[in-house]
């Protein structure tokens, strides 16, 4: 059997996936920050993560997913200089930071449901767990890990981790602080950061969620919310952490930092980071207004799993840079699956032949989620002549069962009385070799916004 081998961004490499506990898998994904929509390159990564957990139960492994919804203290920049987006939105929009981030959160999760994501086992908000949070900053303060600036804020001191940075590799003599704003001037090093952040004594006097705590009245940093949140509900050590790219020199290192000065043990065995979706050579990025969201594509006439199969189609560590043509491809290669399995199940014949395509799609999924070799596989088999319409569709449907595109639920559009008599007006003249009506009468088709395709076995009408 195929071994599940996953590229570590701990040591670099790829390494054959051996869980702490075969019985289930603690994995740990990275929600959203709720105080704006999610944009598409925010998507890429929960896509990346559901093929990831598609794939380990797959293999027949049981998983514990958890993720976050940040709605307390996300602050801009280096997190802790900037501001605190939610309760600038709030502000601006003159609502509640509860309001901003639960409206914000479930927009997340209709999108998660549209892209066909697979709901995790624990959805946990930051503001529910702010006394795991206070408890797990005393254990570092315990075993000397922080001290208290004047202004009240709680700071861990990186240099007090003789390992601190490795799953970035980051060398703590060499490092300066990387913010566009001001240097915190209570920071012993620019790479030290807050654990609690004071109301007294600092800018963030007026902040609007605060909570009463033995370091004073005040808000938890954001990394300390990840690392509360994942220990409190998969333990001191667990299997997977994920995240993209960009929360590994400081988000995920400072998480790291936290469990492990807590504990004084390893604290996840794997990282896993998802690259970029790019616009014209720039990240994607909602501080720069430079993103589209889902919303923005559907209104485009395009449907969720167009998206999907776009993403399919590059590996989760390659940077993708979207383009509206590309976007079209993967439409147009979608549309064609769809209407190949429609055909296959209007046929349900049954013809067998021996083959190694599962083998050869479970040791693709299993190089590190190598999804475009995976859609290979899927094709080779719908293009097979030795095997029958009911071996086809039920090697596409265990296949979906980690492409996640929805195979089993596509159905026929209902096309109108007056789309279809004009289809069958069209193949009369097509029999009788009437080529100039037969074009005509499929301009007139395209013309009300539906497409004809012809096949050895008669037509398809699909609506565009």
């Amino acid at each position: 059997m195929s071994k599940l081998k996953l590229f570590n961004t701990l040591s670099k490499k790829k390494e054959i996936f051996k869980p702490l506990n075969e019985k289930q898998i603690g994995l740990y994904t990275c929600g959203i920050t709720a105080y704006n929509y999610a944009h598409i390159g925010n998507l890429r990564t929960y896509l990346f993560e559901d093929i990831l957990k598609r794939t380990l139960l797959y293999n027949k492994l049981k998983v514990k997913h958890v993720m976050n919804i940040t709605d307390v203290g996300h602050l801009t920049d280096d997190e802790d200089e900037g501001q605190d987006k939610i309760e600038e939105t709030a502000k601006k929009e003159k609502k509640s930071p509860k309001e901003i981030s639960e409206f914000y959160a479930n927009a997340f999760f209709d999108n998660l449901k549209d892209l066909n994501i697979l709901t995790p086992n624990i959805k946990c908000k930051a503001s529910d767990h702010i006394q795991d949070m206070i408890k797990l900053i005393k254990k570092i303060e315990k075993n000397g890990y922080t001290y208290k600036g004047k202004n009240g804020n709680v700071y861990f001191n990186t240099s007090k981790l003789k390992d601190y940075g490795k799953l970035a590799k980051l060398k703590l003599d060499e490092l300066k602080s990387g913010s566009r704003t001001e240097i915190d001037p209570e920071k012993k090093h620019p790479r030290d950061f807050v654990l609690w952040f004071s109301l007294q004594g600092t800018k963030f006097k007026g902040h609007l969620q605060k909570w009463d705590s033995e370091f004073g009245e005040g808000f938890p940093g954001w990394h300390i919310e990840c690392s509360a949140m994942s220990m409190k509900y998969l333990g001191d050590q667990f299997d997977i952490h994920c995240g993209g790219i960009d929360h590994i020199p400081v988000h995920h290192t400072n998480e790291i930092a936290q469990a492990e000065a807590a504990t004084g043990k390893k604290w996840v065995n794997y990282w896993l980071h998802g690259e970029f979706l790019v616009l014209d050579k720039e990240k994607m990025s909602k501080s720069e207004g430079n993103f589209i969201t889902l919303k923005t594509l559907i209104d485009k006439g395009y449907s969720p799993m167009d998206y999907r199969y776009l993403i399919l189609n590059t590996h989760y560590r390659k940077p993708l840079s979207f383009a509206y043509p590309a976007l079209d491809s993967a439409k147009k290669t979608y549309d064609r699956l769809k209407n190949i399995i429609l055909e296959l199940k209007s046929k349900n014949n049954s013809k067998k032949s021996k083959n190694n395509y599962k083998k050869e799609f479970l040791e693709s999924v299993n190089d590190d989620l190598n999804t475009s070799k995976a859609l290979s596989v899927l094709w080779a088999v719908l293009k097979d002549s030795k095997l029958g319409s009911k071996e086809k569709l039920e090697l596409a449907y265990k296949f979906d069962e980690i492409l996640g595109l929805s195979l089993k639920e596509i159905k026929e559009d209902k096309i109108p009385k007056e789309i279809k008599d004009l289809a069958e007006k069209r193949q009369k003249a097509r029999n009788e070799k009437d080529w100039s009506t037969s074009d005509k009468l499929r301009d007139k088709i395209n013309s009300k916004g539906y497409e004809i395709k012809d096949s050895k076995e008669g037509y398809t009408i699909t609506k565009k």
